[in-house]
């Protein structure tokens, strides 16, 4: 039977760094938390992770069998290093092998939702030439994943090119693909000049996972719950009576801290409390 209280779950890079996935699953369940979303980033140690020999992915799905607790998604954000909007041939074909690995990884650790970074480019100056290589690359990632049935979502980003829904829209309209949704980051979302209630309900139907972090204008990481402009009670009022019925994902960079289980911890009561604000089914979580 499906539980019917909504999935919470804690970001990669929140919890201790390592390799030790059942150590790091352990702590999410201790923490109280029903899913870890793991980080693909730019950096060798975790691009090697595309490259995991079969007994390295069994594993990480024998920890997940051993815990219950899930890896359901994979933040994918090696694209800025490798983008597909990049008018370097080798550097693209090299993010889109990228892409193809992500695929292949979560089809072997049970991973749903591949989150993808909005940017046609991200360290080299965009234009309309960029922008159409990035259309042209996400219509070759959509056809794999769609293979592959794995979904593929986009990001809200701190990036003019995906800061609104809207604008996400207008991709998952191009591609018309139901292998292609929206992961819109609550935060992000409202650090820009966005209409957040209005362009939350818009995605209405299109949000498969969301982002819970705070933010203020042009500062879109490590702001502390409570102390930016986020709205978070009326988003997931929003987002509740938009009718979504999906995860949440606290997302937070505290891998580094001094304690950053005890971050954790008070950020989960923080957030916690204001989703119960709202209405939502937080049955079971421990405050």
């Amino acid at each position: 039977m499906i539980d019917k209280a909504v999935p919470l779950g804690i970001y990669e890079k929140a919890l201790p760094a390592g390799e030790d996935w059942f150590e790091r699953l352990s702590l999410a369940k201790a923490l109280g938390f029903d899913f870890v979303e793991m980080s693909v980033d730019e950096s060798d140690n975790r691009l090697a992770r595309l490259d995991w020999s079969r007994e390295q992915r069994m594993a990480v799905v024998e920890a997940v069998a051993r815990t219950g607790i899930r890896i359901p998604s994979m933040c994918l954000s090696a694209h800025r290093r490798f983008p597909l909007g990049s008018e370097d041939e080798a550097t693209r074909a090299e993010g889109l092998e990228v892409m193809r690995k992500a695929i292949v990884l979560a089809q072997d650790l049970g991973i749903r939702v591949i989150q993808l970074a909005g940017y046609d480019v991200y360290y080299q100056d965009a234009n309309e030439h960029t922008r159409e290589r990035f259309r042209d690359g996400l219509q070759h990632s959509v056809e794999m994943a769609s293979r592959a049935q794995v979904m593929l979502a986009m990001e809200i980003m701190d990036y003019p090119l995906m800061n609104s829904i809207s604008k996400a829209l207008g991709y998952v309209h191009y591609l018309n693909n139901p292998w292609f949704q929206i992961y819109p980051d609550i935060g992000n979302l409202s650090a820009w000049d966005n209409d957040v209630q209005m362009e939350l309900a818009s995605g209405a139907g299109h949000i498969v996972a969301v982002h819970v972090k705070d933010t203020r204008p042009g500062v879109f990481k490590n702001v502390p719950f409570g102390r930016g402009v986020v709205e978070f009670e009326r988003c997931f009022t929003t987002l509740l009576e938009s009718g979504y019925r999906g995860p949440y994902l606290i997302e937070m960079w505290s891998e580094t801290a001094a304690d950053p289980l005890q971050e954790v911890r008070e950020a989960r009561i923080w957030v916690v409390d204001k989703m119960r604000k709202a209405g939502l089914n937080m049955e079971g979580a421990v405050c």
